[in-house]
């Protein structure tokens, strides 16, 4: 009999529903929420309003793009958090109705966790090599940058984790100090291709062990742009590639030198990237040239999949499904989670 699992995922500002048959995608549909650019910022009760609006047509599309019928979903999954508690309310509310009518179980699943799972999607008939267990996964996104060992489908250790800011935040922080408008790490990859990476120079934290800190960087860049525009006062449009690329080099080398620590340690060479961050042009380029050079087993998800999306969230279902791991009526919705 077909597993069929419709994802539902609601953490932040992207209303997404999803089809997994059998482990395999479907259908895959997203709602952006461009009310947020004015903002300079997601306004959690705007994205909460917005996935009520959305919620509907967004599962209704995901369905028949599918192909089935609503009486042959096995369960529903979504995510329970960690995410905007309002936000989170609106898909756990949708799913556990949705349930209740077909009679069928729901699903819980952890954000983060499911992002790392991201690594294993794809459709039936694509032709994609899965990572191989266990492997070292950099999950990087605006909210959360750790270093995690995969043990298996369900199974995850932290190793190494953020004192303070995630790169994510750090990309979106630097952009807007130069005044791009939200969000601002995307830009900052457009804007860096251009660049010459190496025409400014930033200190990186010097942090014990595996763990991440980017504070420092975000406040020594808003001082270097302040003292930069005493001397010339057009050097942030003057100088915009270059300074977009020297940032965005200095990040990502942040994150691999630990990355690459983790590696040495543990003895595993088998690296994945997952998270909205994984999406950034610089971070995979410079994951591949690593990967050559320290011969590294490397997996990094499609970009259709790096961002919040619908189906690493069915497909975490999926996986809790097989093993029976099902959520109850009365289960929540929890905005912020701890790291092991």
């Amino acid at each position: 009999m077909d597993i069929i699992i419709l994802g539902i995922e609601s953490s932040c500002d992207d209303t997404s529903a999803a089809i997994i048959k059998n482990g395999y995608v479907l259908s895959n549909k997203i709602a952006n929420q461009d009310i947020h650019k004015e903002y300079g910022g997601v306004v959690p009760e705007l994205a909460s309003r917005a996935h009520q609006q959305n919620i509907i047509p967004v599962v209704d599309s995901a369905i028949k793009q599918a192909g089935i019928d609503k009486s042959q979903i096995s369960a529903v999954a979504f995510t329970r958090g960690p995410g905007l508690m309002g936000a989170l309310l609106v898909g756990t509310s949708f799913a556990k109705g949705f349930a209740l009518a077909q009679k069928i179980p729901i699903i819980d699943v952890n954000h983060l966790h499911a992002h790392i799972l991201s690594l294993f999607l794809h459709e039936e008939n694509e032709s994609k090599k899965n990572p191989p267990f266990p492997f070292l996964c950099l999950l990087v996104s605006g909210g959360h940058t750790q270093i995690m060992i995969i043990e298996n489908y369900l199974d995850s250790k932290t190793i190494g984790k953020t004192i303070d800011d995630a790169a994510g935040e750090a990309f979106d922080k630097c952009a807007k100090v130069m005044g791009l408008p939200y969000p601002g790490g995307p830009l900052i990859d457009q804007y860096a291709i251009k660049g010459n990476k190496n025409r400014f120079l930033f200190s990186k934290p010097q942090i014990p062990g595996l763990d991440y800190s980017f504070s420092g960087l975000k406040t020594s860049f808003l001082y270097f742009l302040r003292d930069m525009i005493k001397k010339d006062e057009d050097f942030i449009r003057n100088n915009k590639s270059d300074i977009c690329a020297s940032i965005q080099y200095s990040i990502n080398s942040i994150l691999l030198d630990n990355l690459i620590r983790a590696s040495d340690q543990t003895g595993i060479h088998t690296i994945a990237i997952a998270g909205g961050v994984s999406a950034n042009s610089g971070l995979r380029n410079q994951l591949m040239k690593e990967g050559e050079k320290r011969a590294w087993n490397v997996f990094i998800p499609g970009l259709n999949y790096s961002t919040d999306n619908a189906a690493m969230i069915a497909l975490a279902g999926y996986y809790k499904f097989l093993n029976k791991e099902y959520a109850k009526q009365s289960d929540v919705p929890f905005a912020r989670i701890k790291t092991r």
